[in-house]
């Protein structure tokens, strides 16, 4: 019974310390101390050991501008192309102007010109690039040895200590095929030594030198199928599904390039419209300061009036005038700070540093003349134009290949095996002697007397495929949701085009009459000037500064609704997918380096000399195109090459001289009609 109670406590411990963690036992220590290393490395925040040199436009940048300390700089007369290209040049991250927040809280997520490189590269299951597709096809070589000794006691016959001296090497060449079949070769010998008296050579070499093939019949067989998902990989279906192979790779690096042209055409649409916002800046700069210059002699007029207590004189008139001159004073120094604030926020969009000497200055006049749309013309631009859609198009056929290759894989599994191997023995490893029956493991391999082979069948499949038939299921569900995809963006694109042709026939409306406001605003101020110098009684001091603020009103207006009247224009040939092409800027490939062009120009020989196998389809079937494919099913009678837009004479209005400029920026010229 005692054993028993022994066992009890044992059990009773190794229970008590699987408990989990117990409580630590109070330790006592001698003297005063501080928990300074808790505090110092436990409770602070640490920061990475990243040396990296600050960019130059950040290192050396200026203060800031500001109607406090305004300073004379240099005038930069920079165009609307320039913009744009300083844009594209200068932004490695693609900034729009709604990304500052995500740029300094996640880069990595932001656009950038890294990212179809990144994903031509993409190496994980699911973000695969086109090489790491094609490396599933490289050669695999392996090889490796062992050494060993091993003494037992042999007991048969007589007790004796059996002692065997053993090695292997072991080496292997296997190479994926195209049609998801493996080929391997394989070659291994064995060495052995041994004491045994049964062993007529006690001191031997095996080996073998093998060729294996292994072919897929029916599910995973194919150039098709290994094309669009990959050879085939067991135990790894579920994971990496039918989206591995060259093919879908291919589509993955186009729909980068896709997402990439997006986030140019956003850029450039931003830079646009705060190009011309800049211009507005100006412009609104210009109208107060003339608004304030005028408003600034009729208060000294009156001011004069009133030190002779001549008529219109009084104290009312003056104090009204001076209130008056004030609030134009104030309105030119907040469209100052609008000038500064716009200007740096388009320098930022363009990549350039806060403050270089230099201010800019948009040297691009907005457009004043009508804009024509040719609605049928431009409804097919946007529907095989539109990046947004060409994405999802490549969408469509990336799960119309892994439907293919879904239907592939809803088949049983059958494979052809086969092998064939020549087998060698000797006493030595490498001899030149030929005394004995066997002298060598080499000179019995190479004289393929003892040879061997294997051919056969495996057949192995799920009852009721149910994995396979999902996946099937699954992709043809996601081909359904992606053609709705399509449908709906196309929908969406017809309003949104629609919408832009609103707003720019609307703000073109609106301009004209806002030209005709203003027009009218000045023939007022002059009207009521001329009758109050003259003396009429109704022409008070009061009608006269009523007319002047009305008259900056009225110009600010009318340059506010040309402004929304060009970048209605810009949004139009956004929504038509023509944006990029306008502004003068494609997308391609980088050139090729040395090595690409000869590796290149090798295949062409090699094609040029092959001979075209008549009985075999080797050409997968095409899925791209270089151009956009036409959209014959919209307005069949539409005549090629039709004229999308025309462009019509300038209305005609007065010319004005701007005002100059006190301490600040010039402004800009009087903006003529051109066309884009």
């Amino acid at each position: 019974m005692r054993w028993r109670r022994s066992i009890r406590w044992v059990n009773a411990i190794l229970l008590c310390g699987a408990v989990g963690c117990r409580s630590a036992q109070e330790v006592t220590y001698f003297g005063d101390a501080e928990l300074t290393h808790y505090r110092d490395k436990m409770l602070q925040v640490e920061y990475p050991n990243v040396d990296q040199a600050t960019p130059q436009e950040v290192a050396y940048t200026q203060r800031p501008r500001t109607i406090k300390e305004p300073n004379e700089d240099e005038i930069w007369e920079m165009t609307l192309m320039q913009a744009v290209h300083t844009a594209v040049q200068n932004n490695k991250m693609i900034r729009t102007r709604t990304s500052s927040q995500q740029l300094l809280n996640n880069p990595q997520q932001m656009p950038s010109i890294y990212d179809p490189a990144l994903g031509e590269t993409g190496f994980l299951f699911g973000n695969r690039g086109v090489e790491a597709a094609l490396a599933d096809f490289d050669a695999q070589f392996n090889a490796s040895t062992q050494w060993g000794n091993n003494a037992t006691i042999q007991n048969s016959f007589s007790t004796f200590v059996n002692n065997n001296d053993t090695g292997s090497v072991t080496t292997g060449l296997t190479k994926t095929l195209a049609t998801g079949g493996s080929f391997a070769v394989n070659h291994n010998w064995n060495y052995l030594s041994t004491n045994s008296p049964f062993t007529p050579i006690s001191s031997n070499y095996t080996g073998t030198l093998q060729g294996v093939f292994t072919q897929p019949l029916w599910a995973g067989a194919g150039v098709e199928f290994t094309r669009i998902a990959g050879p085939p990989r067991a135990g790894f279906g579920a994971i990496t599904g039918v989206s591995q192979g060259v093919s879908i790779a291919r589509i993955n690096t186009d729909i980068d390039v896709a997402d990439f042209e997006l986030a140019v055409t956003q850029m450039v649409k931003d830079v646009e419209d705060l190009y011309w916002e800049l211009y507005l800046a100006y412009r609104q700069f210009d109208a107060e300061v003339a608004n304030r210059e005028s408003v600034h002699r009729s208060w000294v007029e009156v001011k004069a009036k009133m030190d002779f207590e001549a008529r219109g004189g009084s104290a009312a008139d003056e104090s009204q005038a001076r209130e008056n001159y004030f609030d134009a004073q104030s309105r030119v120094e907040t469209s100052l700070a609008t000038i500064f604030v716009t200007e740096n926020q388009f320098r930022k969009l363009l990549g350039l540093p806060v403050n270089d000497g230099k201010i800019i200055r948009p040297a691009d006049d907005p457009m004043e003349a009508e804009f024509v749309v040719h609605w049928e013309s431009s409804v097919l631009d946007a529907l095989t134009r539109r990046a947004e859609l060409r994405r999802q198009k490549w969408q469509i056929k990336s799960l119309e290949l892994q439907r293919k290759a879904a239907e592939n894989v809803a088949n049983p599994q059958l494979n052809f095996v086969s092998s064939y191997q020549l087998n060698g023995f000797g006493s030595n490893l490498i001899s030149n002697s030929s005394s004995g029956p066997y002298p060598s493991m080499y000179s019995t391999l190479g004289n393929a007397s003892l040879t061997g082979w294997t051919a056969g069948l495996q057949f192995s499949m799920p009852i009721g495929l149910r994995a396979a038939r999902m996946q099937l299921h699954n992709t043809e569900l996601q081909l359904i949701k992606a053609r709705a995809g399509l449908a709906a963006q196309e929908q969406d694109i017809t309003h949104d085009l629609a919408e832009a042709v609103q707003r720019m026939e609307a703000a073109y409306k609106i301009a004209k009459t806002q030209l005709d406001r203003k027009i009218a605003a000045v023939a007022r101020v002059n009207a009521t000037t001329a009758m109050n110098e003259a003396g009429v009684k109704d022409a008070t001091v009061d009608l006269v500064l009523r007319a002047k603020a009305s008259s900056a009103a009225a110009e600010i207006a009318y340059f506010n609704s040309l402004i929304a009247y060009n970048k209605a224009i810009t949004e139009f040939h956004w929504r038509r997918g023509l944006l990029l092409e306008i502004d003068g800027i494609h997308l391609a490939e980088a050139e090729w380096d040395e090595c690409a062009k000869e590796d290149a120009l090798k295949r062409a020989w090699e094609r040029s000399f092959g001979k075209p196998a008549e009985h075999l389809e080797t050409n997968p079937e095409e899925f791209g195109s270089p151009v956009p494919y036409p959209k014959t099913d919209l307005y069949p009678g539409l005549p090629q090459g039709a004229e999308i837009h025309s462009i019509s004479a300038p209305a005609e209005g007065p010319t004005e001289a701007p005002s100059e400029l006190p301490a600040g920026p010039p402004a800009p010229a009087e903006p003529q009609a051109r066309t884009r």
